[in-house]
């Protein structure tokens, strides 16, 4: 009889050393921190620059802020090394874009436009002397222009001459700009 249970103990043990192998082979290798779901971890604000209205540590328009998975989670972290986190611990990066900006307020912007738009003011803020002439000129245009420019700047449709973005409160009213590019992905409209 104690044969008998020897062998079956046996026998059990190497069906469970195989149930081992099979779970250890079929297993997922952890995931990187980046793939976790929403909720899973958590971002820290970007730190603001106040001359800019834009994060710090901007370059190439991208910032980088750190985020901590949350508690109990194990993932790859920024290093590639697997970790057990408790929620301090820094898991990976996250980047947020930036807008390249020099110097040129949209408050600023907006408010000469609505002023001194018949004298051109906006224009020569915006760096297009020759338009801020005309318009001075022409009295913007018997003020039609200065109307335009006024909905233009305000809808941030013109903006400074050499392409930056206007200094805009991070926080406060930005327009994105939507476009279509060869890259763009259309989704096929389904009818019922």
């Amino acid at each position: 009889m104690a044969a008998r249970s020897g062998a079956a103990e046996a026998v059990l043990l190497l069906l469970l050393w195989f149930a081992a192998l099979e779970g250890a082979a079929g297993s997922e290798p952890p995931l990187k921190c980046e793939e976790l779901r929403l909720g899973q971890y958590m971002c820290d604000e970007p730190k603001i620059d106040n001359s800019t209205q834009e994060p710090m540590n901007c370059t190439n328009h991208t910032a980088y802020v750190q985020c901590l998975p949350a508690p109990n989670i194990t993932c790859k972290d920024h290093l590639g090394i697997e970790k057990f986190f408790t929620g301090r611990e820094v898991g990976f990066y996250k980047p947020i874009e930036c807008r390249n900006v020099n110097g040129y307020s949209y408050k600023v912007a907006v408010a000469l436009s609505l002023f001194l738009g018949w004298l051109g003011a906006d224009r020569f803020y915006l760096g297009y002397p020759a338009l801020g002439l005309l318009k001075f000129c022409t009295v913007g245009f018997c003020g039609i222009g200065s109307l335009i420019d006024f909905i233009l700047i305000s809808m941030q449709i013109v903006g400074p001459s050499d392409g930056s973005s206007y200094i805009i409160d991070y926080y406060g009213a930005r327009l994105t700009r939507l476009s279509i590019t060869n890259a763009t992905f259309r989704k096929m409209q389904t009818y019922p």
